[in-house]
C-alpha cells in the first residue's frame, strides 16, 4: 500500500515534466516475432500472440512449465491480436484499450488455465534497464515468465487453487541477464545488437467470471514493454486511472456512514419508532459493502472470490431484507402479518442460491447444480422486487406523496439487481463520467439517499408540529389542573387550611379537593396520587376530580366516596391510585377512609391505620376506616409520598425519619414542600395542613 501511495505522489509531482516518447516499431521479421526499438520509450505488445487453453506439463528435471521455455514450439497455437478498437473501454471499470477475452474468440464457456506467448526482438541502449507492465485488465490471475524464468505473478499461485484479486496494474523488471543476445555486440554504437525474449503468461480464470460478462477470459489490455523509467510512469498512470474509476466508492462510504449515524441517533432520541433502527442497519450493510469495494479494488488484502462471496451471500440478502422492513415499518403496514417472516426466509434462500449459483464452490458443486441455483437466485430477486413494489403501492395508497417520492428509487434499485443478466443482453448499465464508474445501482442508491433525506425532513417537520401540539395540550392540561385545585389558603369557621402542590412534571398525578358542606358546617377533604406522572396521569386526575364532585352531590361519606372512585377506575387498564378521604364535622369529629394512601400526621405523629388496596385494583374493595376527634389547636397533615421519596444526588432518600423530624418544628405546608424539593424531587409533592382554631358551636 505504501508503494502504491508513493507511486501516486510521484505521478502527481512528475506529470507536468514527464515526456512520453513514442516507441518505434520495426518491420515484422519472419517467424511471428515482434521487433521493437527502445530508446527512452516503451511499446504496447499488441501481438502477434500465440494462445492455447489448458495448462503446461512440467519439465521432469526443472519442474518448470515447458510452455514457458523460449525454445518451445508454439507454431500450432492460435494467433491472438490484442489491438483494441478505437475508443474501446472496459465495460466494468472504464479503463481504455479494452479487447475481448477468450470466450469471445472461440472458447465460450471455458474457464481454467490458458497460456499466452509472444516472441520479441528488442533493440535497446547499452546498460538500459527494461521493465514490463502486466495487463492491467485481466480475468483473473496470471504468472509471468521471460525466457523460462518466472518474473512474478498477479494473484497467489502457491496453492493448488490460485487466489485471485480484482484486476490491478502490475510492474515487472527484466533482470539484465535474462535476455538472449548475440555474443558480438555493436561496439560504439548507440544501440546494442538485437536481443530476443519470449514472454509467457500462464492464466487462471474462475468459473464465476463466466457470469460477469459475455467476453471474459485472459488479457483485456496489452502489456507495455520498454525503458524502466517510462514503464514506471505508465504503471503510475494505470493506478491513477483505476483510482479514478472507483472514486465514487469512498464518497458513497462517507454518505452511507453519515446516514447510519444519523439514523441511529434518531433511534436513540425516539425509541418508539423502529424505522430508524432499520435504516441504520441497512446503511451499516452499505458501509461494509463500500469498504469491501475499496479494499478489493485498491489493495490485495482479500481475494476476489471471498469479497464476492461476502457480498453476494451475506450483505446483499441482508440489505434487501432490510429495505423491505424499512418501508414496511415506514408506511405502517400490518397486513399480511406473515410478510416479515417471508422476507427472512427469502433472504436466507437468496444467500444460499447466490453462494451456490455463482460457481464459488465449483470443486464440490457441479456446474449443472450451480446453474439451477442461479435460476433460484433470479426468481428470489424478482420476488424481492415484487414485494418492494407492492409495499410502495400500499405506501402510495396510505401516505400519498411519501410513496411517490420513494417509487423512482425503488424501480431503479430493482433493475440494478439484474446487472449481470442485462449485461449479457448488451444493455448499458454503467457510465464513466470523467473516468469514474457510475452504475445503475449507484444512481438508485443516490436516489434512495435523496428520498430518505426528503422523507426524514418531512417526518421531522411533522414531528415538530406534533410536539408543538402536544406542548399546547400539556399547557392546557396544566391550566385545567390549576383551575381544579382549591386555593392555597382557606379559612373556615373553626378551621384553617393550607395546601401546596409541586408537580414533578408540567402535569402532575397528585390530586386533592377541599369541599365545605353548604348547610351542616362539615368539611370533606379528598387527597390521592395516581400511578405514574405526566399527561396520562393528569387526565386520570381530571377524571377522578369530576367523579369526586359528582359523588359528593349524593353523599359525603368517605367510604362511599372511595367506593365510587374505585368503580370509576376499574376496567381502565393499569389505572390505579392511592386515595384518602376524611370528613371533619363541626364539632371536630373526623371520619377517615383510606385506600393505600399515606396515613395523615396528627400533631407531628402518624396515625395508626390498617392497610388497604389502592383504587382500581379489585371490585368491591374494602377500605380501612377510622374515627377520631380534633381538639382545639390540633393540626392534621396530609402528605403525598413525593416528600418521603425525594432523593439527593447520592441516591439517599429524604425518608420518613426526616419527615418526622421536620414536623417537630411545625413547618408550613409550603416550607415542608420546599424542603423535600431542595433535597431532590422525584415525584409529585402535595401537602394539606388542617388546623382546628376554635370549637364551633
Amino acid at each position: 500500500m505504501i508503494q502504491r501511495l508513493r507511486f501516486l505522489v510521484l505521478l502527481l509531482l512528475c506529470t507536468g515534466s514527464f515526456v512520453w516518447t513514442q516507441a518505434q516499431t520495426a518491420p515484422m521479421p519472419p517467424g511471428n516475432t515482434t521487433s521493437i526499438t527502445i530508446g527512452q520509450s516503451a511499446a504496447r505488445l499488441y501481438g502477434p500472440w500465440k494462445f492455447t487453453v489448458g495448462d503446461s506439463p512440467l519439465d521432469p528435471a526443472t519442474h518448470q512449465p515447458l510452455w514457458a521455455e523460449p525454445g518451445f514450439d508454439d507454431s500450432k497455437w492460435e494467433d491472438v491480436d490484442l489491438t483494441p478498437k478505437e475508443g474501446a473501454t472496459d465495460p466494468t471499470i472504464g479503463v481504455s484499450g479494452y479487447t475481448p477475452g477468450w470466450t469471445a474468440k472461440g472458447h465460450p464457456g471455458y474457464w481454467g488455465y490458458a497460456w499466452y506467448r509472444i516472441h520479441i526482438r528488442v533493440e535497446d541502449r547499452p546498460g538500459q534497464r527494461l521493465a514490463l507492465t502486466g495487463p492491467s485488465d485481466v480475468d483473473d490471475a496470471y504468472e509471468l515468465f521471460a525466457n523460462g524464468t518466472r518474473l512474478g505473478s498477479f494473484g497467489d499461485f502457491s496453492s493448488s487453487h490460485p487466489v485471485v484479486y480484482y484486476a490491478q496494474p502490475m510492474m515487472f523488471s527484466l533482470p539484465p541477464g535474462i535476455i538472449n543476445r548475440p555474443e558480438k555486440s555493436k561496439e560504439g554504437l548507440a544501440m546494442q545488437a538485437p536481443a530476443t525474449v519470449v514472454l509467457a503468461f500462464r492464466f487462471w480464470m474462475e468459473p464465476t467470471s463466466l457470469t460477469q460478462a459475455p467476453d471474459v477470459g485472459g488479457i483485456h489490455t496489452a502489456p507495455l514493454l520498454g525503458d524502466a523509467g517510462t514503464v514506471a510512469g505508465s504503471y503510475q498512470s494505470q493506478w491513477l486511472e483505476l483510482i479514478r474509476a472507483y472514486a465514487t466508492a469512498p464518497i458513497e462510504l462517507a454518505v452511507f456512514l453519515l446516514l447510519a449515524l444519523v439514523a441511529f441517533s434518531l433511534a436513540f432520541f425516539d425509541r418508539s419508532d423502529r424505522v430508524y433502527l432499520w435504516i441504520g442497519a441497512v446503511y451499516v450493510a452499505a458501509v461494509a459493502g463500500s469498504c469491501l469495494t475499496i479494499v478489493g479494488v485498491w489493495f490485495q488484502l482479500i481475494g476476489g472470490i471471498s469479497d464476492n462471496l461476502i457480498t453476494d451471500a451475506f450483505l446483499n440478502p441482508l440489505s434487501r431484507a432490510g429495505w423491505v422492513m424499512v418501508w414496511w415499518v415506514w408506511f405502517g403496514l400490518r397486513r399480511p402479518a406473515w410478510l416479515p417472516r417471508a422476507t427472512i426466509a427469502l433472504a436466507v434462500l437468496l444467500a444460499v442460491s447466490n453462494a451456490l449459483g455463482e460457481d464459488y464452490f465449483f470443486t464440490v458443486v457441479p456446474h449443472p447444480v450451480s446453474a439451477a441455483f442461479h435460476i433460484v437466485s433470479l426468481v428470489v430477486r424478482l420476488a424481492f422486487v415484487a414485494i418492494m413494489l407492492w409495499i410502495v403501492y400500499q405506501g402510495i395508497r396510505l401516505r400519498g406523496v411519501e410513496g411517490w417520492i420513494v417509487l423512482p428509487a425503488i424501480i431503479l434499485s430493482g433493475i440494478s439487481r439484474f446487472t449481470t443478466e442485462l449485461a449479457v443482453l448488451h444493455i448499458q448499465m454503467m457510465w464513466f463520467p470523467f473516468g469514474a464508474q457510475v452504475n445503475l445501482g449507484d444512481i438508485a442508491g443516490l436516489l434512495l439517499v435523496a428520498a430518505l433525506v426528503l422523507l426524514l425532513l418531512r417526518r421531522l417537520v411533522i414531528s415538530l408540529r406534533n410536539q408543538r401540539r402536544m406542548a399546547l395540550d400539556v399547557k392546557q392540561a396544566q391550566e385545567v389542573q390549576q383551575v381544579i385545585l382549591p386555593p392555597a389558603r382557606m379559612t373556615l369557621p373553626g378551621l384553617e387550611i393550607e395546601s401546596e402542590y409541586r408537580p414533578a412534571l408540567e402535569v402532575g398525578g397528585d390530586f386533592f379537593q377541599i369541599i365545605p358542606h353548604p348547610t351542616d358546617g362539615s368539611l370533606l377533604i379528598v387527597a390521592g396520587d395516581v400511578a405514574g406522572k405526566g399527561l396520562r396521569s393528569g387526565m386520570l386526575v381530571a377524571l377522578l376530580v369530576g367523579a369526586i364532585r359528582t359523588a359528593v352531590e349524593t353523599s359525603a361519606d368517605p367510604e362511599y366516596l372511595l367506593g365510587t372512585l374505585n368503580r370509576r377506575l376499574l376496567g381502565r387498564g393499569d389505572a390505579q391510585a392511592t386515595c384518602l378521604a376524611l370528613r371533619i364535622n363541626a364539632d371536630g369529629a373526623v371520619t377517615l377512609a383510606n385506600a393505600g394512601h399515606l396515613p395523615p400526621y396528627l400533631n407531628g405523629e402518624p396515625l395508626a391505620m390498617e392497610g388497604a388496596l389502592p383504587l382500581g385494583m379489585l371490585p368491591g374493595a374494602v377500605f380501612s376506616v377510622m374515627n377520631f376527634k380534633l381538639a382545639e389547636g390540633d393540626r392534621l397533615l396530609l402528605l403525598s409520598d413525593g416528600i418521603a421519596e425525594a432523593r439527593d444526588a447520592d441516591g439517599q432518600l429524604f425518608g420518613f425519619e426526616r419527615v418526622h423530624e421536620l414536623l417537630q418544628s411545625q413547618p408550613s405546608a409550603a416550607e415542608l414542600a420546599s424542603a423535600a424539593q431542595r433535597f431532590g424531587q422525584q415525584d409529585d409533592i402535595s401537602v394539606i395542613s388542617v388546623t382546628r382554631t376554635m370549637a364551633r358551636g
